[in-house]
């Protein structure tokens, strides 16, 4: 039980979290039944809505981090229904990784995204981020 809550917390805090980078949503996505982390159309992240054990959030990586990543961390497993290389997903109810760990993975996930941007999307972001 205390686990649940811990996940719930992190639901609400990982999409809290997303919601305030610049230009930046999380919502969820009816057609794929999932909080959807979103910068002008473009995915940077997938996280269940369902608190549970196997809640998990799928996020942007370098693909020879991912794999380090994956070699350290028992809960950091190829990206869900995503580009395996590209993407990791983590389980939320790890205690290997602390929130703010999670959160720099979101940052880098969301910055990966930034990187990859049409110039005139790029520079309405880069005005926040310098």
């Amino acid at each position: 039980m205390k686990n649940l809550k811990r996940i719930e917390k992190r639901i609400a805090h990982f999409q809290d979290f997303g919601n305030e980078l610049p230009k930046a949503k999380v919502y969820y996505r009816l057609d794929w039944e999932i909080l959807y982390f979103d910068l002008y159309g473009k995915m940077f992240g997938l996280m269940t809505q369902e608190v549970s054990e196997s809640a998990t959030i799928t996020l942007k990586g370098l693909p020879e981090k991912n794999e380090e990543l994956r070699e350290l961390y028992s809960n950091i497993t190829p990206g869900y229904h995503t580009n395996k290389k590209h993407w990791n997903t983590i389980n939320l109810a790890t205690t290997q990784l602390s929130d703010v760990e999670i959160e720099n993975m979101i940052r880098l996930s969301y910055q990966l995204v930034v990187k990859n941007l049409p110039v005139k999307d790029r520079k309405k972001v880069e005005v926040y981020l310098s």
